[in-house]
């Protein structure tokens, strides 16, 4: 694990931590990586107070310019520019559920920007150990940052580790699951 103080600014700590944070500082590691990050999703459905008025929208029929998302495809589209990796692997029950149907909805509107998407059903992992808590991400093989929800999916705590071995089982989860997952152009 790296351990020099990084480049001026670097959001990455040089001693190990675990600690609560916000979403704020999620965002900023989201865009002040500067190499890589991948986010395994588990959950069927979420319940995030942004999502919630589309996600509403699209079970009315109705359109969504996905004006919504446009400050992280901004820091998609700079890190694809930059060279830097963006990768979410979405667990997913079949047959799918409402929400991940809605999700697949615009999800190509995430690659288009940068983020290369997959999906695997959960039936397929029942030889692959994961996380229990579920959701992470891990930037610049170096911090992982778990979400942690309540039953109907509402975000309840965002916990930040850059404990090297929980990192790396992590980073090693991820990609086996991975190689193992179907991108979306295929679906």
């Amino acid at each position: 694990m790296r351990r020099d103080p990084g480049p001026v600014g670097s959001l990455l700590p040089t001693t190990v931590t675990r600690r609560f944070t916000t979403a704020d500082e999620l965002d900023a590691l989201c865009a002040g990586i500067e190499s890589s990050f991948v986010h395994l999703e588990t959950r069927d459905s979420y319940g995030t107070a942004t999502e919630s008025p589309h996600w509403a929208k699209w079970r009315r029929g109705e359109p969504d310019d996905l004006q919504w998302c446009e400050p992280y495809f901004r820091t998609l589209r700079a890190h694809r520019v930059a060279g830097r990796s963006c990768r979410r692997l979405r667990v997913v029950s079949e047959p799918m559920s409402e929400y991940q149907q809605w999700v697949g909805s615009f999800v190509e509107a995430f690659v288009e920007a940068g983020e290369d998407n997959r999906y695997i059903s959960r039936q397929r992992l029942i030889d692959v150990l994961l996380p229990a808590s579920g959701d992470f991400y891990v930037f610049d093989d170096a911090l992982a940052l778990f979400l942690h929800y309540a039953g109907d999916g509402t975000n309840t705590a965002f916990e930040v580790i850059d404990e090297s071995d929980i990192v790396d089982s992590c980073r090693r989860a991820f990609e086996t699951v991975w190689k193992l997952a179907v991108p979306v152009a295929e679906l």
